[in-house]
């Protein structure tokens, strides 16, 4: 039998094969035998030898442990197939096989000197292990269209362009629209010209073609947003991406779907764009091929055109929900996190405790920064800025600012930094920025630090750590000459809690952990981690499964928090035993 490694994180697998007699260092060092790119992994973390056919992991004293069932390991274990450990965010399992199948028998390794004690490992490609022991990757996106398909939606496509001709030729919608005609009346004038048309042209519809259907998708391409409007009036659909003319995606449960809709050429798509970015006075051309944009419903939009798309304009459009989420939706339905966390964040926000959202693109940083800001007080002043306005605030004295791109002279330039000035001298008793990505980190700092607690904000970072590394880059951004010390020192006083928010490859998005900023050790700020989620696999159709639970670590300020009157149960820190979950 030969032995494999396999390394899972998140829904991305891979197979090392390992040889009796040898010892493996497993690490975040790029010297190790089985490198691991996790933030949480020591540098050597552990070792994995072959004794008697049988795999041993041992760990190397390592910062935060090698975990097997959760327990943290103390001694050298024999490990079973089926039964993996943790290292930081990566599960390593052990596989069987009978030597000759594919991929399974490891390469031939050179001999180094006597000296070494240790051989890198080859690695396979994820596939050859046993699907049984580490669940499959989640389907991919669909496969393009067949040629049936195309066919048929060439042929709408044609109808759709005759009538739309036709329709602009008996109505002029510009001029009409100039001239001040309500909006009840142009739609009414349109629905009336397009079913006149579609009635005109008779026979040369085609039998399978809905009469209905095809006068409502010139509606939408004369008057609204053409093939986007199903998906905008979908509320399961969460993002919608167009790349070019003839490929509109979207995304539904978290997965990706190529839709047969398609816009006539793209000379539409760009009559589309331009509907979307005039009403809030941006503008997208050759001179500023880059926009970022609203609809009305507050759905983020970001356009893209030639020449700096080469697949033609490009449409991406993150949508929010009519009704927005509240604290019960994300921990019963989407399972974002635990009640007591959420406990736990009213208390932070109501005893004024300034909060950093961590998390990548797309893994509902905004979703989450706006749940919590539902816990601000109703009797406080909150400015919220943002580049594009999609917070939704239900406190009555809230101030919304958005940044402004310069006009066509390459002036008027309003950014985020030139707001969260401004801001500090609008009396905010919060103040709430909707991500930090430049030199407005230095301000938000000062801010702060300068009596303006419990404030809110979002950055990029894919673990905590490295958001308070991405702060002190975003200060440095700023253009003063701090020294780091000094950086560190301003994020350690001004920042309590650090959210993460990940993004899973079942389309789930979960508060992986909730650390707290509890000072410096010499150059270095400190944290403490209070609650993680842990994943411990994935099911046979694709699903996270995992569980929240609590590190042990209390809150430095649990007695502010019972000074202040705070209702916080301190049980809700105690680690739990490991329970198995669903995502």
């Amino acid at each position: 039998m030969a032995l494999h490694l396999l390394i899972q994180r998140g829904g991305a697998q891979r197979s090392v094969p390992i040889l009796e007699g040898r010892e493996y260092v497993i690490g975040r060092s790029a010297d190790c035998d089985v490198p691991l790119d996790d933030a949480e992994v020591s540098s050597r973390h552990a070792i994995a030898r072959v004794r008697g056919g049988a795999l041993e992991i041992e760990d190397l004293e390592s910062t935060n442990g090698t975990y097997l069932d959760e327990v943290r390991l103390r001694r050298p274990i024999a490990l079973a197939p089926g039964r993996p450990v943790r290292m930081g965010r990566h599960l390593i399992g052990v596989h069987e096989s009978a030597r000759g199948e594919k991929g399974d028998a490891p390469r031939e390794v050179k001999k180094e000197a006597p000296s070494a004690r240790r051989i890198r490992a080859p690695e396979i490609e994820a596939g050859a292990e046993d699907k049984k022991t580490l669940p499959p990757i989640p389907d991919e996106p669909p496969s393009p269209f067949t040629e049936a398909q195309r066919k048929r939606r060439d042929q709408y496509r044609a109808i759709r362009q005759e009538i739309h001709r036709e329709l602009f030729a008996r109505l002029d919608l510009k001029r009409l629209v100039m001239s001040g005609v309500r909006d009840e009346e142009l739609s009414e004038r349109a629905r009336k010209s397009i079913d006149a048309i579609i009635e005109g042209m008779g026979e040369s519809i085609p039998r399978n073609v809905s009469k209905g259907q095809l006068a409502s998708d010139v509606f939408d391409e004369a008057m609204g947003l053409g093939p986007l409007e199903p998906f905008l009036a979908d509320p399961e659909v969460t993002e919608v991406m167009v790349n070019g003319p003839d490929n509109v995606y979207y995304e539904k449960a978290g997965k990706l779907h190529l839709s047969e809709n398609q816009f006539l050429d793209e000379h539409q798509l760009l009559g589309i764009i331009e509907r979307i970015v005039a009403p809030i006075g941006r503008r997208v051309d050759e001179s500023q091929p880059m926009v970022d944009a609203r609809l009305k419903d507050g759905s983020r939009v970001n356009v893209i055109i030639p020449p700096l798309s080469l697949k033609g304009p490009c449409v991406t459009i993150r949508k929010f929900s009519k009704t927005p989420y509240t604290v019960r939706d994300l921990v019963n339905q989407f399972g974002s996190f635990t009640q007591p966390m959420a406990d736990f964040f009213r208390v932070c926000v109501q005893i004024r405790k300034n909060i950093v959202i961590s998390g990548g693109t797309g893994s509902g940083k905004t979703t989450l920064l706006n749940v919590l800001s539902g816990y601000l007080p109703p009797s406080e002043r909150i400015v919220t800025i943002e580049d594009a306005a999609e917070l939704r605030l239900h406190q009555h004295h809230v101030v919304s600012l958005e940044s402004r791109p310069a006009n066509i002279e390459g002036r008027g330039a309003i950014m985020i930094r030139d707001l969260v000035r401004n801001a500090l001298r609008m009396r905010p008793d919060r103040i709430v920025v909707g991500e930090c990505r430049g030199g407005e980190a230095l301000d938000m700092l000062q801010a702060m630090n300068t009596g303006h607690d419990g404030s809110l904000t979002t950055v990029h970072a894919n673990a905590p750590r490295d958001a308070l590394a991405r702060m002190e880059t975003m200060v440095l951004m700023a253009g003063m000459e701090l020294p780091v010390r000094a950086i560190r020192e301003q994020i350690a006083s001004a920042i309590h809690l650090i959210v993460q928010q990940d993004r899973f490859s079942d389309g789930t998005r979960k508060v992986t952990s909730v650390t707290e900023i509890v000072g410096m050790q010499g150059e270095v700020i400190s944290m403490q981690e209070l609650f993680r989620y842990v994943q411990t696999g994935i099911d046979e159709k694709g699903r996270v499964l995992g569980y929240f639970t609590a590190t042990g670590c209390v809150p430095t300020f649990m007695e502010e928090i019972r000074i202040r009157g705070g209702d916080l149960d301190p049980g809700i820190f105690e680690r739990a035993p490991p329970r198995e979950a669903g995502g």
